[in-house]
Order: C-alpha cells, then structure tokens, then sequence
C-alpha cells in the first residue's frame, strides 16, 4: 500500500461516498469508517500488515468516537505522523483550537468543493 491511501472517518454514508467517488478519481485508494473507533480500529489492522497511509480526513461530529479524540488517539499510534485533515460544517474558532492543538493538520469546510478538497490533499499526499 501506498502513501496514496487515505482514511475517511465519517458517520455519513453519503459524505463517505462523495469523498470516494472524488479521491478514487482522482487516483487514490480509499478505506473508510464510520466513526472514530472503527477509524482506530482500520488503522490497527493496518499496522498488523505492515501497510501505511498518506492522509486521514475525519469529521468532528461522529457517535461513539468524535473527530478530536480520534485525532488524540491516532497521535498516539505509529500513524502519529500521517496528516490528517478535518471535514467538518463546524465553525467554531475553539472547535478549530482543539483539533490543531490534537494534531490536525488542516480544516476544510462541508460541503465541499471536489476541487478545492484534491488541492489540499495534493498537499499533504506524496504521489
């Protein structure tokens, strides 16, 4: 598996799939969750295979598992260094706080642009 892998944890199957659909697009593999603890248990059956990621997109708002514990509970994984993007309709400047201070790298805003989303995932993503 390459660094063209991205993770979407997200509780919305529509979400899930629109992200799909625009990523497998434009070239890049796609696994997914519904929230933060199938996110973490997605990442753990990859490490048990040696394989690694090049992105995670999560929401904020998810059941079982919000976006930020999630983004807590993966720095503190071997995936500590994989970016990880926020998708969220939250605008909430703390929200923003937390998830940074958690180890975000970026926030983008739902809905969004198929554009706008693979330009920012150009950036974080080594092809």
């Amino acid at each position: 598996m390459s660094n063209r892998v991205i993770l979407i944890v997200d509780d919305s199957p529509t979400l899930r799939s629109s992200l799909s659909f625009c990523l497998e697009n434009a070239g890049y593999r796609v696994l997914m969750a519904e929230n933060g603890r199938e996110g973490l248990e997605v990442l753990g059956s990859l490490e048990g295979q040696g394989k690694s990621l090049g992105l995670i997109i999560t929401d904020i708002n998810m059941p079982v598992m919000d976006g930020i514990r999630f983004i807590q509970e993966v720095k503190k994984t071997s995936f500590r260094f994989i970016p990880i993007l926020v998708l969220s309709t939250e605008t909430e400047r703390s929200l923003k706080d937390q998830a940074k201070a958690a180890g975000a790298a970026g926030w983008l805003h739902k809905p969004f642009r198929p554009e706008q989303l693979l330009w920012v995932v150009k950036k974080f993503v080594r092809a």
